[in-house]
């Protein structure tokens, strides 16, 4: 039998099936998808087992597969349980996301998984975690390694991961993106990036360029509701009417929301109550069309206002970032008020101290941190305290 070439195999273009060695065929459809299928006989019963799609499982690898596959029969073994048990590396990612996602802001979670999908899923994505190896990776990193140092940080540390979750789960024996490849990456330089912070003086004229901008207004009234609160963007996004006390004029996030996995409560500011008073004047108690997002897309009301706000600010003039107004927040805190350290820090969900110390967060503190934020809302809404009134 003559063996099929790689070049040969760039040829074919009709629909049909085509031997690759003694089990090995590829499958062309009529909507011109390539797959690979092995035809074994698996303890007395003939099978067919799917091993990926071509071009991303290659000719090289579809034989080595297949010869495992081969192996693992005349064993005793059944390949097809094999398959189904050891997930491909795209599995095991959305898996390992899926894991740790609690723990991310929504904006890290969704970049997570599109770096993934932009460099790594094209070229293993489809291929069994258990027959990638550190070539492989490499593969992957190399060639964005020097060019996007900090996208090529990111990249490894969540094929790391997706590895390390494997492992945990029995499906690979070694990490193949661990420090067995550092010695075939160069050095990256350290770099680092500070969010661009507003200056806490200009708080007030900013507010006003935001509310004047033509965003949307939930898309207005949640970036004021950001600056008003101190809160992480995301936590602002994902804020439903059932998280919110309006009598109590608090605001309690979820232990799943948050970046540090404990449940955050917020008081709320007369401004930031009267914002939220204007969301919900103009879509209803419940939100609009029945949302339960406090700030809804314009477009599709069952889910939050856009993550990219920064592009909101840019567009109304102001060079920030919103983490940039939580840094403005707590520089005035600092100078401007004489509230604790700990006061200021928990005002923004930071962990202060041991668990004797958190342990009475509930108490003074949060009463603290209500006349902190008090205080806060009197300054960034202008000396006298108005609150402005968001345009139609």
């Amino acid at each position: 039998m003559r063996l099929m070439t790689a070049a040969k195999l760039k040829t074919l273009k009709r629909p049909g099936r085509y031997r690759a060695d003694a089990t090995l065929f590829l499958f062309i459809k009529d909507t011109g998808t390539r797959s690979w299928v092995q035809r074994l006989t698996v303890n007395g019963v003939r099978r067919e087992i799917g091993l990926g799609g071509f071009p991303t499982v290659g000719l090289a690898d579809a034989r080595e597969q297949a010869a495992d596959n081969r192996r693992l029969a005349r064993r005793g073994g059944n390949p097809l349980t094999t398959a189904r048990q050891t997930p491909t590396f795209e599995r095991a990612a959305k898996r390992t996301h899926e894991a740790n996602r609690a723990r991310m802001s929504e904006q890290a979670s969704a970049a997570w998984l599109a770096t993934l999908k932009r460099y790594a899923f094209p070229t293993i994505g489809s291929r069994r975690v258990d027959r990638i190896e550190q070539g492989d990776v490499l593969r992957v990193l190399t060639p964005i390694w020097t060019a996007k140092p900090p996208t090529a940080r990111k990249l490894r540390a969540a094929v790391r991961a997706t590895f390390a979750w494997c492992q945990a789960h029995g499906h690979v024996d070694h990490n193949p993106a661990g420090e067995a490849i550092d010695g075939a990456l160069p050095p990256l330089p350290k770099v680092t990036a500070h969010h661009r912070a507003l200056d806490y003086r200009d708080v007030p004229a900013a507010l006003e360029r935001i509310d004047g901008c033509t965003a949307s207004l939930p898309v207005r009234a949640c970036l004021r509701f950001v600056a008003l609160t101190a809160v992480r963007s995301g936590e602002a996004r994902g804020a439903t009417w059932s998280e919110i006390d309006m009598d109590a004029r608090e605001w309690r996030i979820p232990a799943a929301r948050m970046k540090t996995g404990v449940e955050h409560r917020v008081p709320l500011s007369g401004a930031a109550t009267a914002v939220l008073e204007t969301v919900r004047a103009l879509h209803g108690a419940a939100g609009p069309t029945g949302s339960d997002y406090v700030f809804p897309s314009a477009t599709k009301p069952d889910r939050p206002v856009s993550y990219n706000l920064t592009r909101v600010l840019e567009s109304a003039g102001l060079d920030c970032t919103l983490h940039g107004m939580r840094s403005a927040f707590r520089t005035w805190a600092s100078e401007q008020t004489s509230y604790p350290h700990a006061v200021c820090e928990m005002a923004l969900a930071h962990r202060v101290g041991g668990d004797v110390v958190l342990s009475y967060s509930r108490g003074d503190l949060f009463d603290k941190r209500r006349r902190l934020m008090d205080a806060w809302a009197h300054f960034a809404t202008g000396a006298s305290g108005t609150v402005l009134r968001f345009h139609a």
